[in-house]
């Protein structure tokens, strides 16, 4: 197949270039908008619990939580009681109510509620409730945000609540997205021009970015269409696409430079490159886009839109490494160099010269030392993960400066009040008076519960403290029962007295759904989501390590044709993602570093979040793992020997992914600088990952590991146990004299009949 598309390729550079120029600009054109048609929910679990409790609100009751929130500042202490404030506020209250779609409105004002003013009487609260769909809810928070907020008169108005949270991330998220760009693209234009040498050769990757990235925007958005995509979606395909343009650039051009200094010409060089780099490439892409499909696994909308995103940006990203990439180098020719800003390093010199060559011969002369030094090293930085407390983002993901954190934060601070933290306990059957009231009271008994509120009356430790201010909301007939029936269906607010995303909060949500009620009844709310979210997590964690462990297994026995290899790329690339899944933990969990990065640590680390390190990363891994493995494996299959293999195999790869790590991470970090906690967080983790997986694994543990093992790396096909056949598949994507030289090497080994240089690698 690949010499097929080497032919191609060589034949017709102008009209691929031609069609791909083609697809990328209609792509452009399409998806130009489409981080306005993304959205930041994605939160909610399918078929959980408190998915069904917001449901049956919404559908039986008319109502839920609140998502619009207006914090009404006096500038004064006790300023709601002045009448003049009253007065400016029934104004206020008029307009508001104007808004189309607004239900429930209410304010401190209008019933007079303590739970709606602030301890000292400075603020005070008008709360809606917006109806209507997703794209709608943010039309409409951003219109009330910005025709009320700011002062009026002698009040300071600020809009918040989880609409106007949700618009906020996706303003921040695409504002994150440019300064990322900004930071990105120089950086990595400044040392992309100092690995690839030249001026012309540092501009090929952006070739294979531009089909991953262009393409990837244009799927996601007509994907919007049918589904909902989060906005993180595009920041996770702007990165992966520049980065794995970067490596497959770097793969194609290090060995088409390679064959150059051999002798080849341009074509026969551009041939092997497509035949040998090209292998790593399609390899490493269909490993990646498989691991990155295990999130698919997920009934999480967030997992689910990132899967797809980073599925399709990998695939095209291969796409332009094996078609796009090729075609721009036939064109070029030797003009691949040109304007080169340092000299090339492709020399006549022996390899055994190499940094590479001597370190991965130290390496393998104490293997044993090393993997235990190096996977301590590599545990110790972990270690912080084990007292890892999990959670689900809320409104301190987003910076002070935004209205929705600042409303937020003093509501948190000034008032005494759970109720923005308010749980519904939904009544699944009808239920009687009597029943409502004893489980409403058995209910706000639990540890962390300030009141439960029901048509029945207010509860607080067991006991009733009053009526419902409107106790018609929280009850509705059964279908086809007569107006004013009391035996309908029901639900209670339930008021948490502790911080609604919290480990405390989680403790209470089970403890609440352990009480026994008189029906069945639904738990929902924010700290509700958070357990069910959590839950979902690890229901699945066990069939996505299977995913991955058997998807990237077969591919790579595909690849090399040995079962020791694929269990040794599980086992070293978990073992490169220790150090990352610490640093999140010590770093964002701890709260070290917030004067740099300028987040709001929660005391949780972000539930999803070393679930999709894990998936991009361990795919990212096997970039490396692949393209290294190729050339080992080339070695082996000339000469037998097992040391000089792996030493040659690093000296030929370890610049050159030392290289791709350093830009990948600086891709990454760039979105460190962003103002979303959520992609601060998986930024860095990911740069953590790759940088640790090319020093520590690639460079140390991998030869170490293959020394070891020795001939037994490549079993079955090395030892005379093979199954039958599998000396003769083709496994290294070389032309059939080389496939039949390997074939015959390995026969010889089986029978005996060794060569020095194949005695000597079986006898080290």
């Amino acid at each position: 197949m690949l010499d097929r598309l080497a032919d191609l390729v060589l034949a017709r550079p102008r009209t691929i270039l031609g069609l791909v120029l083609a697809l990328v600009v209609a792509g452009g054109v399409y998806g130009r908008d489409t981080p306005s048609v993304l959205s930041p929910a994605g939160y909610e679990v399918g078929g959980s619990e408190a998915t069904a409790a917001q449901a049956a609100l919404a559908d039986r009751f008319d109502t839920g939580p609140v998502n619009l929130v207006v914090l009404v500042d006096t500038g004064v202490a006790g300023g709601v009681y002045d009448r003049s404030v009253a007065a400016e506020v029934e104004a206020l209250t008029a307009e508001l109510a104007a808004t189309p779609d607004l239900a429930d409105l209410t304010s401190y004002w209008a019933v007079g509620d303590d739970r709606l003013r602030s301890v000292d009487g400075r603020h005070g609260l008008i709360t809606a409730r917006i109806v209507a769909s997703e794209d709608e809810v943010y039309d409409r928070a951003e219109t009330v945000r910005e025709e009320l907020s700011g002062p009026r008169g002698d009040l300071t108005i600020t809009v918040g609540g989880s609409s106007v949270a949700n618009l906020e991330i996706v303003e921040e998220s695409e504002r994150d997205l440019l300064r990322a760009e900004a930071i990105a693209i120089p950086v990595t234009t400044i040392i992309m021009l100092l690995v690839f040498r030249s001026v012309v050769a540092a501009l090929l990757p952006l070739v294979v970015a531009a089909v991953a990235v262009v393409g990837t925007a244009a799927a996601l958005k007509g994907l919007s269409e049918l589904t909902l995509v989060s906005i993180f979606a595009l920041n996770l395909t702007t990165a992966l696409g520049l980065g794995m343009g970067v490596d497959y650039s770097l793969f194609a051009i290090s060995r088409w430079r390679e064959e150059r200094a051999a002798g080849a010409s341009a074509d026969e060089a551009l041939r092997t490159t497509i035949r040998r780099a090209g292998r790593s490439i399609l390899f490493s892409g269909l490993t990646t886009a498989a691991t990155l499909a295990a999130l698919l696994l997920f009934d999480y909308p967030l997992l689910r839109s990132l899967a797809v995103a980073g599925f399709a940006v990998v695939l095209l990203a291969t796409l332009g490494g094996l078609v796009a990439l090729p075609a721009a180098m036939a064109l070029l020719g030797d003009h691949i160099d040109r304007w080169a800003v340092r000299r090339s390093e492709v020399e006549d010199r022996p390899v055994e010269s190499g940094g590479w060559y001597r370190l991965a011969r130290w390496v393998m002369a104490h293997p044993g030392m090393t993997i235990v030094a190096t996977v301590a090293v590599l545990l110790a930085l972990g270690s912080p993960f084990l007292r890892a407390e999990f959670g689900i983002p809320d409104d301190r993901a987003l910076p002070t400066s935004t209205q929705a954190r600042q409303v937020a934060d003093v509501i948190r601070a000034d008032f005494d009040s759970s109720q923005f933290g308010a749980m519904a306990a939904v009544a699944t059957e009808p239920i009687a008076d009597d029943e409502l009231s004893a489980h409403a009271a058995e209910v706000s008994r639990v540890d962390g519960v300030a009141g439960v509120e029901t048509a029945t009356g207010i509860y607080v430790d067991g006991a009733a403290v009053g009526p419902s201010p409107s106790p018609e909301r929280f009850r509705a007939a059964p279908e086809g029962a007569a107006a004013g029936a009391t035996d309908g269906l029901a639900w209670l607010a339930v008021l948490p007295a502790v911080e609604p995303v919290s480990p405390e909060a989680e403790t209470m949500v089970a403890e609440i759904r352990a009480v026994a009620g008189p029906v069945p009844f639904l738990l929902g709310g924010e700290s509700a989501r958070q357990v069910d979210n959590k839950a979902e997590i690890a229901a699945k964690l066990v069939p996505v390590a299977i995913w991955v462990f058997v998807v990237v297994s077969l591919l790579l026995f595909w690849s090399f044709g040995s079962v020791v290899l694929p269990l040794k790329a599980v086992v070293l690339n978990l073992l490169s993602l220790t150090a990352s899944f610490g640093a999140i933990v010590w770093i964002f969990q701890d709260g070290r570093l917030t004067g740099l990065l300028g987040f709001t640590p929660t005391g949780l680390t972000d539930a999803q979040t070393p679930i999709l390190i894990f998936c991009i990363a361990f795919g990212l891994s096997m970039d490396y793992e692949v393209f290294l493995l190729s050339r080992i494996k080339e070695e082996w299959d000339r000469t037998g020997d097992t040391r000089r293999a792996v030493a040659v195999g690093l000296q030929r790869t370890g610049g050159i992914i030392t290289a791709a790590a350093v830009l990948m991470a600086a891709v990454f970090l760039a979105f460190a600088s962003g103002n979303v906690t959520f992609i601060q967080l998986v930024g860095i983790g990911l740069a953590l990952a790759i940088v640790a997986d090319a020093t520590l694994v690639r460079s140390l543990l991998v030869p170490a590991f293959m020394v070891v093992a020795g001939r037994w790396n490549w079993w079955p096909a090395s030892t005379p146990v093979a199954p039958a056949g599998v000396d003769r598949i083709d496994l290294t994507g070389a032309d059939g004299a080389a496939a039949g030289d390997a074939a015959a090497t390995t026969r010889r080994v089986a029978d005996g009949e060794r060569t020095g240089n194949e005695l000597e690698g079986v006898q080290r």
